[in-house]
């Protein structure tokens, strides 16, 4: 708004006219700082700058403005917001877009009018932005600046400026991905792009303008989607520029991989049926091993616990890896955490992926499993091992958690075998950051494996030295960032009487259809809200709790000579008419809404339970109280 890098470069233009020309002695960060003060614009621009603030310090009550840059970092020594003249800065503009060929016939958006946006998310190091939303076009009008800091890994070396041989040597690229969000808040992954900044650091005056070609994701990942315009800029400048080197740490792990496999062929051939995947595609049609799928991720203040992470999985949608032109084949893509998170749904390997990751930050053993379900179909899971060798699966889409207890196949018939509950058939392969293991056992069915991870004779593993090799940060440019998780931006309270008040126009109008009036009771609907919160609690900890409470409620409030009916139901989204349209599919929920008789009174309630990112939970509680006419 005030045009900020004008006015900077025009006072150091004149500072380094004035205070260079006599004796061209080097000017310092100092002199140029105080230079800008001395002319007020540092003041303005503190005046302009609006920091984010935690969302948790302060109590909300109005409707809350989504911050549009968000910077989110564990470490809380790094909680600076203004700029720090002794750290070094990497300024990412961008500078819009063109050849968004897809959105070539779209007509301007009318003002006011609601249109599909485009957002570009972005992870660098441990940092997060967002741009505001623009209007899909063929020319996306993308203005946008964001700052990241260069910091080094240790805290204890972070206070000090970056050099250039350092920065070469941080292989981290920035994570770009674009979302699309249609006119009714579904959201699209269109384009995930790993942006090698370092030419920065090879360029001229430190500054250097590029093209970057996004490509499509999945199956159209050779496809180009766009072209954005980036501008990129060290802060402070560097005194030399350096050219950027490659790793072949990749090749050698590809190499183990096929001596391990043909080794684990050759103790059963039908091993090669077995579900054994040591490399996965991620959504650029990239192989990466599965190892680096997965990292110890901690939630900050954000979860408490690994069974409130469990459901926080669970909330973020399910969405099968689209395939094009039919074919009943299950596309193959990892996401990465941030396309993932951004887009706020994904298939069951994103979700066992991200879910191993929290509970090994919460330090459980955790691996992800892959095998298969009921019918043989792929799936993956999650389990962890106790220290007393208690094995427990955490299905990620649920949230549901099963005790594994091996049948014996060799106990005599007699012998009474646990009846395993959980949905999964067969076992190949277990993972997690640092282990790989392949199932050597006679039988691969999940109910006879024994999951003695030490004895080769069942599992056969991978060298850790090798996993460490690819999957560990730092050791090449093609290990996968993982961006910190964000508190949600959603308030519940809001969000809930928004998506009450809808849902009561959509009843309201249903029932005019079929010729009833209604009557709302605010005083039962209030009553409802017990309920909801005790489903919640018992989805995160399976306990349940306050029932009674809820139950003698509703008796005082239905009057003898009543009926009394509620239907609950549990959605991952907040689009209210989607929601009402799927409750309809319900006989019972439609009994409720479509209620007649005397004095029917009708009341709804909606909670929004909010998780980190934009998952959210939620119930809402359909009920009615008539008078039962015999």
């Amino acid at each position: 708004q005030m045009d900020v890098h004008g006015r900077i470069r025009e006072v150091l233009a004149e500072t380094i006219r004035e205070e260079l020309a006599p004796e061209h002695q080097q000017l310092s960060t100092e002199d140029l700082i105080k230079a800008l003060r001395q002319r007020g614009i540092i003041d303005d621009v503190m005046k302009e700058l609006k920091f984010v603030t935690d969302v948790n310090e302060k109590e909300r009550t109005s409707a809350p403005k989504p911050s549009t840059h968000f910077v989110d970092r564990e470490p809380p020594v790094l909680k600076k917001t203004n700029i720090d003249p002794t750290r070094r800065y990497l300024y990412l503009q961008v500078l819009g877009g063109k050849a968004f060929l897809e959105h070539l016939q779209e007509p301007e958006p009318l003002p006011g009018q609601i249109c599909s946006t485009f957002t570009l998310c972005l992870h660098f190091r441990n940092q997060r932005f967002r741009s505001k939303p623009v209007p899909c076009a063929c020319e996306p009008d993308f203005h946008d600046g964001f700052l990241l800091e260069v910091h080094k890994d240790s805290l204890g070396d972070g206070s000090k400026m970056v050099d250039a041989a350092t920065m070469l040597s941080i292989c981290d690229p920035v994570h770009m991905v674009l979302i699309k969000t249609d006119t009714f808040g579904e959201t699209t992954l269109v384009a995930s792009h790993f942006l090698e900044w370092r030419s920065v650091l090879a360029a001229e005056n430190g500054i250097t303008n590029i093209a970057v070609e996004l490509l499509g994701v999945g199956t159209e990942s050779k496809v180009s989607v766009g072209v954005l315009n980036i501008r990129l800029e060290m802060y402070p400048q560097l005194n030399k520029t350096l050219s950027p080197e490659v790793t072949n740490t990749q090749r050698l792990f590809l190499v183990y991989a096929k001596q391990w496999w043909r080794e684990y062929l050759q103790i059963r051939p039908t091993h090669n049926i077995r579900l054994v995947k040591i490399f996965a595609q991620d959504e650029n049609g990239v192989n990466h091993p599965v190892c680096s799928y997965i990292r110890p991720l901690r939630a900050g203040r954000l979860l408490d616990t690994p069974r409130q992470a469990a459901r926080f999985v669970s909330v973020l949608g399910y969405e099968r890896a689209p395939v094009i032109g039919g074919g009943g084949g299950k596309q193959e893509q990892w996401c990465t955490l941030l396309a993932f998170l951004c887009r706020n749904k994904g298939d069951c390997e994103d979700h066992a992926n991200l879910l191993c990751g929290l509970l090994l930050g919460f330090g459980l053993e955790a691996f992800v499993c892959v095998g298969t379900k009921a019918k043989g179909v792929p799936h993956t899971w999650v389990m962890t091992c106790g220290t007393d060798g208690t094995i427990t699966f955490w299905e990620s889409l649920t949230g549901h958690r099963y005790i594994h207890r091996p049948i014996n196949p060799d106990d005599p018939p007699l012998v009474e075998q646990p009846k395993p509950l959980y949905p999964y058939r067969t076992i190949g392969c277990i993972f997690n950051h640092q282990k790989f293991f392949g199932n050597c056992q006679p039988s691969d069915a999940v109910e006879v494996c024994v999951f003695d991870l030490h004895d080769e004779s069942k599992w056969k593993p991978m060298s850790g030295e090798a996993i460490k090799s690819v999957c560990f940060p730092g050791t090449t440019s093609s290990v996968l960032p993982f961006p910190p998780l964000c508190a949600s931006t959603i308030d519940p309270a809001v969000t809930s009487n928004d998506i009450e008040l809808q849902l009561r126009i959509l009843v309201s109008e249903h029932r005019k259809d079929l010729g009833l009036s209604t009557v709302w009771d605010d005083h039962l609907s209030y009553l409802l809200s017990p309920a909801l919160a005790a489903y919640e609690l018992e989805r995160t900890t399976s306990i349940s709790a306050g029932n009674e409470e809820f139950q003698d409620a509703v008796r005082r409030a239905v009057p003898d000579g009543h009926t009394f009916k509620g239907f609950p139901i549990h959605f991952v989204y907040r689009n209210a008419r989607r929601a009402f349209a799927t409750c309809l599919r319900s006989p019972f929920c439609e009994e409720v809404i479509c209620c007649r008789g005397d004095q029917v009174r009708l009341a709804v309630r909606v909670r929004v339970f909010t998780y980190p990112e934009s998952a959210c939970a939620v119930w809402i509680m359909f009920a009615c109280k008539y008078r039962s006419v015999l």
